[in-house]
């Protein structure tokens, strides 16, 4: 109720809903999830004629396939709507006279990022009835859906709040979306190749550059370097979709991905640990953000 209150969250929804901008970002986003859908059901249907057998399984395939989609576009989307929303208002000259009036700092940049969300949670409902169309064929249940839905407010909170924050640090919008964009990709595939790189060093003759065990042997592994994969929103939905297709017993636990970890309550309970992690890195963002729109402040 507090955040529909505020005067710059009724502000950006109240323009973004009169905006071209929205409908045409609706429009994109559902027409390529259900351009895909329909040529992968075309696919299986034009298999199905040839072999008369009807292999259930593709049918998950295509959800998984669907929901893949989403998370890709949802992660590409969300830096370019919240990394202008601060320097866009320093662009226009008006930031100043948002700090001058009885506004907080907080208040504009939750504000700013609630609004960025909201646009997020309207792309994926719009999305449902592409989803439910594996609900015809079964396999798939409303619980998995909302672990879905867990997974993707996680990914977004994070994202949209390291766009906002980097909105708030730089003056220009280009920048600030630059930067956003390549944290984000540090995050996604720097910490995946920090990970083969320690393995690929323990595992050489006379290795042992990261973890002392196994050093050298062949059963090396990328030691601490794992638990930054926490981080990783990337990861977070992998095992979670493993787990909704009931592949992760074959695909392995995140600990023998790169190399021999052993078992512990990290391990045990990633995907939630990773939820949290990501959560508290969302507050730091947005503090960080808030120190960086006080007035006095200088944007880079």
């Amino acid at each position: 109720m507090n955040m529909i209150k505020n005067p710059v969250y009724k502000r950006e929804m109240r323009v973004s809903a009169r905006s071209f901008r929205l409908a045409l970002v609706l429009l994109v986003f559902n027409g390529i999830l259900a351009l895909v859908a329909l040529l992968n059901m075309y696919s299986m249907l034009a298999q199905i004629r040839v072999t008369a057998e009807i292999q259930y399984s593709s049918f998950l395939d295509l959800y998984l396939f669907m929901a893949v989609l989403e998370f890709v576009m949802l992660v590409f989307i969300m830096p370019a709507i919240t990394a202008g929303s601060i320097s866009g208002e320093r662009e226009r000259q008006t930031l100043d006279l948002m700090l001058s009036t009885k506004m907080a700092p907080i208040q504009i940049i939750l504000g700013k990022l609630a609004a960025s969300l909201s646009t997020m949670v309207l792309l994926i409902i719009s999305s449902f009835p592409i989803l439910a169309l594996v609900f015809v064929y079964g396999g798939v249940t409303i619980k998995d859906i909302v672990m879905l839905l867990a997974c993707y407010g996680a990914a977004a909170l994070f994202v949209g709040s390291l766009g906002v924050c980097c909105s708030a640090l730089f003056r220009k919008s280009t920048l600030s979306t630059v930067v956003a964009y390549g944290i984000m990709g540090g995050v996604v595939i720097g910490t995946y190749g920090i990970n083969q790189l320690a393995l690929f060093f323990n595992r050489m003759p006379g290795g042992g550059y990261f973890t002392a065990a196994s050093a050298g042997t062949g059963d090396g592994s990328s030691g601490g370097f794992l638990y930054l994969l926490l981080m990783n929103p990337t990861v977070t939905f992998v095992m979670t979709m493993l787990r909704l297709s009931g592949r992760e017993a074959a695909s392995g636990n995140i600990t023998q991905w790169f190399g021999n970890h052993g078992e512990n309550f990290v391990s045990q309970n990633w995907v939630g640990c990773s939820v949290v992690i990501q959560i508290v890195m969302a507050v730091i963002l947005i503090r960080v953000a808030v120190w960086a729109v006080r007035p006095g402040k200088k944007a880079w």
